[in-house]
């Protein structure tokens, strides 16, 4: 099992990571299975799931040699240990809640917690978090990353909510570590009608893009 910092260097090569927040458990063996085939190894499930929880062990000895396993939208200390406890290898908070990151820290685990203002991003660093999640990120743009790591380059940041294919290089330029990609990636519309052909596609593109960004770097 990769430890915290191996998990922080993946985030930050890969840059992808998958938002998953479907119906049902079925569906999330189902997009596993095409974010895999499309080279996206860092999946988050979140806590919206339906009975998550009881899965997450036959799930890990399905995928946990190809993918990196996070679950998402904890919401306290006691999701935190539930998540933990169930084998997350590390989990995501859309709050700032010490809390979360203290459980985190007593269990050897990454939490990357929410925030929103330059203030509350530095506060989540302070506590723990050595990858804040910016959320939402569709209401702050590329630019609000440029600008808050300008004065504090040591953040790695990792903007969530409407990162897409087109916009993608341009939060990379602005210095984000990390991607939080939900419906740009995990389109429930394709989900519901059982087109997982076309979540893999969604993948392959983001990669495809990704490297060419990474040549350009």
């Amino acid at each position: 099992m990769l430890n915290k910092s191996e998990i922080v260097e993946r985030l930050q090569r890969d840059k992808l990571v998958a938002v998953v927040r479907v119906d049902d458990t079925k569906q999330l063996y189902q997009v596993t299975e095409a974010l895999i085939e499309g080279g996206v190894s860092l999946v988050e499930a979140t806590m919206t799931i339906p009975g998550l929880l009881p899965v997450v062990p036959d799930y890990l000895q399905n995928y946990g040699e190809q993918i990196i396993f996070g679950i998402g939208s904890v919401l306290n200390e006691h999701m935190a240990e539930d998540a933990i406890r169930a084998g997350a290898n590390f989990i995501v908070s859309p709050i700032m809640d010490t809390e979360i990151l203290r459980k985190a820290q007593e269990r050897n685990t990454l939490a990357s917690v929410g925030a929103y203002s330059p203030t509350e991003i530095q506060q989540a660093y302070l506590a723990g978090s050595d990858i804040v999640k910016v959320f939402p990120a569709d209401t702050l743009g590329p630019s609000f990353i440029k600008g808050v790591r300008a004065p504090m380059p040591h953040l790695k940041l990792m903007p969530t909510g409407g990162v897409t294919l087109e916009n993608m290089v341009t939060w990379l330029d602005a210095g984000c570590a990390a991607l939080g990609m939900g419906s740009a990636l995990v389109d429930m519309k394709a989900v519901r009608a059982g087109n997982f052909a076309q979540i893999a596609a969604n993948a392959k593109a983001l990669n495809k893009v990704l490297a060419n960004w990474k040549n350009r770097t």
